[in-house]
């Protein structure tokens, strides 16, 4: 049976995409260092801290003044929401407070969220008691 050269094309095209979608955490690190004038893993700066981010509604640390559009945006923190947010974080949520352009390179969001999924499950980089 022949496969027809339009149907090899397209399944490389997909794969190559699928691919994209994947981050590299050790790049997402380099990526993360652009976050740190206002965040990290650890502490609140003038932007939440990271550790416990994923599965964690936004806006849900007590110890933090979040704005009231991310308040009520009712997001869960997740690869789907972060790409989202980190794209434009004022189109995905209007009013915010995160004063950024966003990161548009869709495989530097990728690498950015794979190194936070990786850093931000680490128990020893959240304060006690605050990981969520």
């Amino acid at each position: 049976m022949k496969i027809p050269f339009a149907v090899c094309i397209g399944v490389m095209v997909v794969a190559s995409l699928c691919h994209a979608a994947d981050g590299d955490a050790g790049k997402g690190a380099q990526i993360y260092q652009r976050c740190l004038a206002c965040h990290s893993l650890e502490h609140n700066r003038s932007g939440p801290r990271h550790c416990g981010l994923f599965g964690r509604p936004a806006a849900a640390l007590p110890d933090f003044t979040y704005s009231q559009a991310l308040k009520s945006a009712g997001l869960t923190w997740d690869a789907v929401t972060l790409d989202r947010f980190l794209e434009n974080p004022l189109k995905a949520v209007p009013g915010t407070k995160m004063a950024y352009a966003g990161v548009k390179n869709a495989q530097e969001r990728a690498d950015l969220i794979a190194y936070l999924k990786q850093a931000t499950h680490d128990p020893a980089k959240c304060p006690e008691g605050s990981s969520r």
